[in-house]
């Protein structure tokens, strides 16, 4: 057992699929990280400096276009140096550092939504006690848990991650995965994998319960409500609602390439659905919400045409 421990990086193949236009990928990538970067960036400065938009939804968009740059910052940096790179070599602390922000980028989008799904509930179901429900203090305290507890409850499963030892280099992905490495594992990773699963009930699920829940008493209410009722919690569910959806199924894309047999699927199309819920969603949020929230929208305006 004298190699149990020898292996300290590994080889993401995955770029040799894309090594015959390199160039043109890592353009594209480049471009891609500096429009989620710029457009997040603008959806947070034009809520933190515009005093109307500091109000309990506004402020979770400004927390979701957050977790946006901290969720690409955390993957496309590293895949535009393998992409240059000849070897496509990345060391063991980088992958499991990758696998942390990732993973904990993940968590935290689900918790937000949920969040944000709660507070759409409150304001249609509970107009009348909205300022009690959703107070300054409440808000702050539900952002605060957003991001402490996905934070703390990745760490309590990174330690698995940590205290693992590999006996193989290879890994078919372009970034770094708590499946991909247990597969790499010098020792049975049973209960790694038992623990995995049983998290993912635990987190997203439970964030996903919460969602549906909210929703499903929306559509109670407005089924009995007048037309203008209805119309006006169209108007507001929709951009949550469609991030909600894009989001969940960029996640269940990467859960499916990575867990089942998806060979009869082109290469390069499963690279893409690995990617989707880490690109895709941070690029699309701020225009979704950018274009269909008049009072942003308007303030966007304003930053960049001046007061007329």
């Amino acid at each position: 057992m004298e190699n149990v421990s020898a292996v300290t990086s590994f080889i993401m193949t995955a770029y040799t699929e894309l090594e015959d236009h390199r160039y043109l990928y890592f353009i594209c990538f480049l471009l891609l990280y500096i429009m989620i970067i710029a457009a997040n960036s603008v959806l947070i400065t034009v809520i933190y400096i515009e005093r109307g938009l500091h109000e309990p939804m506004y402020l979770f968009i400004c927390n979701l276009a957050v977790n946006g740059v901290y969720g690409s910052t955390s993957l496309l940096p590293s895949m535009l140096v393998l992409l240059l790179s000849h070897h496509y070599e990345v060391s063991l602390t980088n992958c499991q550092l990758q696998i942390y922000c990732l993973h904990s980028y993940a968590i935290v989008e689900f918790t937000i939504l949920a969040v944000m799904s709660y507070d759409r509930y409150v304001a249609i179901c509970h107009p009348l006690h909205y300022h009690v429900l959703m107070s300054p203090k409440k808000v702050y305290a539900a952002i605060e848990l957003s991001w402490v507890i996905p934070f703390i409850y990745n760490a309590l499963l990174f330690i698995f991650t940590v205290r693992g030892t590999f006996c193989g280099r290879i890994i078919e992905r372009t970034h770094c995965s708590n499946f991909s490495l247990f597969k790499l594992s010098c020792f049975d990773t049973t209960i790694q994998n038992i623990v995995g699963l049983a998290s993912i009930f635990v987190s997203p699920c439970s964030q996903i319960v919460m969602i549906l829940f909210s929703y499903a008493q929306i559509l109670r209410i407005c089924l009995f409500a007048s037309k203008e009722s209805q119309t006006k919690a169209i108007q507001t569910c929709t951009p949550h609602l469609l991030t909600v959806i894009n989001y969940s199924l960029g996640c269940f894309f990467d859960v499916i390439q990575g867990r089942f047999n998806m060979s009869h699927v082109p290469y390069k199309a499963r690279i893409f659905m690995s990617l989707y819920y880490l690109i895709i969603p941070p690029l699309f949020n701020p225009v979704i919400y950018g274009i269909s929230i008049q009072a942003i929208r308007v303030q966007i305006f304003k930053l960049f045409g001046g007061k007329k």
